[in-house]
């Protein structure tokens, strides 16, 4: 441990193997819904479930390692949600079979790669203006809390909203409302939210990990949580592993879908990486990332490993927010999570004790940590303060982080056009812009 903790500079950086260690735990907890989401999505495109339980741990555990070995970055990865629902939903369906459609996000990954080795990915994130990345890491916040606000069933999605969308897709309706404090979900969710911002309060060593046990306990208390009636121990299937197709990708009527699902995950990335940067001081005097390069390097290939795998894209996660909220500011922690992955494997079980409710309140909390960024945006200049409070409000509206970047640059560089300030504008960001202009209108 010490010659690792030397190497990845956790006193350079400010930070010690304590602190890693807790980030690590509250990013993964924070992280583990993914072992059975991001199966129960994929069997709709015919992945069988419980292989694809094992090799989403798995996948997760090889790549956050390499984040943290290779970059030396704060960040844990795992199956992209969002893009899991484009693979079952969009690829596989026009593919023909989920092995074909694991071809692809293997593609997918190896053009990403390609990209970053050509400069392409990194000269893309540098060419966004300081206070755009500001934004994007204050309406990941927003994502964060809302998602959190979701888990916890303080947020819901009207009944009568579903069936009215159902019969009429263009009908004005509302599209979330508040829930019941009644509900178990919200019970758990509220008193752990007290207790986790108590603590931030008093600014005590392990907050959000303390927050997760404490709901976690009054969640089994409850009955909002139980304990596993089987066997706490599983054997591991990796039966997905390998079957990706990438000859039949090539071959393909599928593969035009290709380009949305490399925007989306290129752009999400960039988003994460920027955030969390940001939220643990890693950027330099100029407001960029040193070795932003491994970074984007190891998430490409995370791609292409996802698809090996036949798990979809395996992405860096937002939710390592938490990890750093708890002081981890080095790739001790991603390696730590990795292994928890690993472990993981074989306690599925004991893994699914923790409910979603029960990780709410820390999401929520770290939502409010990150949207502390909000103060540094300099909205004097509202040519560059109006396109990010676009970026920022449609991140968490549009429930996508590409999707809010991605109208962000488009006001950004539209608003400079027409105030005849297009010379400050970067060539990449006229590039950026028009893609997604084009990825909008015909996607």
């Amino acid at each position: 441990m010490p010659v690792l903790t030397e190497r990845l500079g956790l006193a350079a950086r400010g930070s010690t193997p304590a602190a890693e260690l807790r980030g690590a735990v509250a990013t993964f907890l924070t992280m583990a819904y993914i072992l059975f989401a991001n199966p129960a999505i994929l069997s709709a495109a015919g992945v069988p479930f419980a292989p694809a339980v094992a090799a989403t741990a798995a996948a997760a555990a090889i790549c956050s390692v390499l984040m943290g070995t290779v970059a030396n970055f704060p960040i844990a990865l795992a199956s992209g949600m969002g893009l899991n629902a484009i693979v079952a939903y969009q690829i596989a369906p026009v593919a023909g079979s989920w092995q074909i459609a694991m071809g692809i996000v293997v593609l997918d990954g190896l053009i990403a790669f390609a990209l970053v080795l050509v400069g392409l990915r990194e000269a893309v994130m540098n060419a966004i203006p300081l206070d755009l990345r500001r934004a994007i890491g204050v309406g990941i916040g927003l994502f964060i809390a809302f998602i959190g606000l979701v888990n916890a069933k303080l947020v819901i999605v009207p009944p009568g909203t579903v069936a009215a969308l159902a019969a009429n897709p263009f009908a004005v309706m509302p599209p979330v409302t508040y829930g019941s404090l009644r509900t178990p979900e919200a019970i758990v969710a509220l008193a752990g939210l007290l207790i986790t911002v108590a603590l931030i309060a008093r600014r005590v060593t392990g907050a959000l990990v303390l927050g997760i046990l404490a709901s976690t306990v009054l969640a089994l208390t409850i009955g909002a949580a139980r304990f596993p009636e089987g066997a706490l121990v599983s054997v591991p299937s990796f039966e997905t592993v390998g079957q990706a197709n990438v000859v039949g990708a090539l071959r393909s009527s599928a593969l035009p879908l290709l380009l949305p699902l490399l925007l989306v995950d290129f752009f999400d990335t960039l988003g994460t990486a920027t955030a969390i940067a940001d939220e643990a001081g890693l950027q330099d005097e100029r407001g960029q990332i040193p070795r932003v390069r491994r970074v984007l390097a190891v998430d490409s290939l995370s791609a292409a490993i996802g698809g090996f795998f036949g798990v979809s894209s395996v992405t860096s996660y937002i939710e390592s927010a938490a990890g750093v909220a708890e002081g981890a500011r080095t790739g001790l922690h991603s390696v730590v999570v990795g292994l928890l992955f690993a472990v993981a494997m074989f306690l599925t079980p004991v893994v699914a004790i923790v409910p979603s409710a029960a990780t709410a309140p820390a999401l929520i909390a770290v939502g409010f940590l990150m949207c502390q960024q909000i103060t540094r945006i300099d909205f004097r200049e509202l040519d560059t303060a109006i396109p990010a409070f676009v970026l920022l409000a449609t991140i968490p509206f549009t429930y996508s982080i590409s999707h809010g970047i991605g109208f962000g640059f488009i006001a950004f560089v539209a608003i400079k056009v027409l105030s005849a300030k297009w010379r400050e504008v970067h060539p990449l960001m006229y590039a950026t812009a028009a893609a997604f202009a084009a990825f909008f209108f015909f996607g």
